[in-house]
Parts: C-alpha cells; sequence; structure tokens
C-alpha cells in the first residue's frame, strides 16, 4: 500500500501546486483589480468593434471552414501521438490503418485547398 502511495505522490502533488497556484492567482486578482473601470474598456464589442447589426447576422462561411480545420487537424494530432508512442507495439493492421487515416484526411485537405475555402480573398 505505502508503494502505492509513494507511485501516486507526483500526481497530488501535481494537483496541490495546480490548486494552490490557481487559488493564488484568483486572490491576486481580487486584491489587484482596478475597482473603477473606464466604460470604453468594459463596454460590448465583438472583433474589435462595436455591435453595429442585428446578433442574428450572417457570418461568412470561411470562419466555420477554419474552425473544422482546426477541429479536423487536432483530431489528427490527437489520434497520431498515441499511435506513435505504441508504434514498436502495432501490427501491420494498426499500420495500414492509420495510413487510411492520414489518406483521408490528406484527400479532404487537398479538396478544400483546391476549392479555395483557404483563400481569404
Amino acid at each position: 500500500m505505502e508503494e502505492m502511495l509513494r507511485e501516486y505522490l507526483p500526481i497530488l502533488m501535481f494537483f496541490a501546486v495546480a490548486i494552490a497556484l490557481g487559488l493564488i492567482l484568483i486572490l491576486a486578482a481580487v486584491v489587484l483589480a482596478v475597482r473603477n473601470p473606464d466604460p470604453e474598456k468594459v463596454s460590448a464589442y465583438e472583433c474589435g468593434f462595436n455591435a453595429f447589426d442585428d446578433a442574428r447576422m450572417k457570418f461568412d462561411v470561411r470562419y466555420y471552414l477554419v474552425a473544422i480545420l482546426f477541429i479536423i487537424f487536432d483530431l489528427e494530432i490527437a489520434f497520431l501521438f498515441p499511435w506513435a508512442v505504441a508504434f514498436k507495439d502495432l501490427s501491420l493492421v494498426g499500420f495500414w490503418s492509420m495510413i487510411v487515416f492520414l489518406v483521408v484526411l490528406t484527400v479532404g485537405f487537398a479538396y478544400e485547398w483546391k476549392k479555395g475555402a483557404l483563400e481569404w480573398e
């Protein structure tokens, strides 16, 4: 039991430091915060300028395409990292399944690039 506790000690120390740092930063913000802020600073804004239209106005679809690209490549890294760590223990099925995954992502990226979805003109 004592050996098990010794193995978990770094994790418990990490949580203790994280909680302490979080509390210190929150308390520092409460103590050091400006009490009467400038009205311009606390005014509502969107994308750096004042709102001037209906909140339901349409956005350019390219914003969504960039967000989708970010999610796709973020997920790609999330799948690639554990695959690379366990690479030496994988069979050929594991190797080729990742290659198929990467090919599908590459074909989708090439299609989006060819259609001009990455151009900001």
